[in-house]
């Protein structure tokens, strides 16, 4: 036998998930985005959205898109940081996505509830989250579609920040992970 057949298989060897603590650091960030994801729903289904004025209702957007680049910058950060970049990438993304989609749908059930018959069928909390994420995803089926301006520029804007979105995230969120990974190299 040469001595790379005698030696011990490495941790990661022995287990299709790695160390303990890699195994621990999993269940963790699972149980973190989780809690995102939950946190999420709950705040857009707990929230009042009540009429507002069209400017009121931009400013909301506005200010969404912006908490959505926010959470991201400071996600990227903590990745770079994280000991372990992949796990916090996932977190981020949950993140990212997920307050972005209650923006939207948050958005479009305002406009909903300020101009009745905005989309081909009333919206209800459900509804436009479920219109969101159709259009976010590019499936669209069609049974809900936006029918005033409002809502179109609404849904026009979010086809595009979803562009950038994925294709930006998937790009800072690679470099971010890469980077952490090179720091974790780096540290005795």
């Amino acid at each position: 036998m040469t001595d790379p057949e005698r030696r011990a298989p490495s941790k990661d060897a022995r287990h299709p998930l790695g160390s303990g603590s890699d195994r621990r650091a999993a269940a963790a960030s699972f149980a973190r985005t989780a809690v995102i994801l939950t946190a999420l729903v709950l705040a857009y289904y707990l929230v009042p959205l009540d009429s507002r004025t069209t400017l009121a209702t931009v400013l909301l957007l506005l200010c969404g898109l912006l908490a959505v680049a926010v959470v991201f910058g400071w996600e990227a950060w903590h990745i770079m940081h994280a000991p372990h970049p992949r796990l916090k990438a996932v977190e981020a993304l949950v993140a990212t996505v997920g307050l972005y989609l209650v923006v939207f749908a948050s958005v479009y059930h305002i406009i909903e509830r300020d101009t009745p018959g905005s989309f081909t069928e009333p919206l209800t909390r459900t509804d436009a989250l479920y219109f969101t994420l159709t259009t976010f995803t590019t499936v669209g089926y069609g049974d809900i579609t936006a029918r005033s301006e409002a809502g179109r520029v609404a849904v026009m804007c979010q086809m595009v920040c979803g562009l950038l979105l994925v294709g930006v995230a998937v790009r800072l969120l690679t470099a971010a992970v890469n980077a952490g990974l090179r720091r974790r190299q780096r540290e005795p």
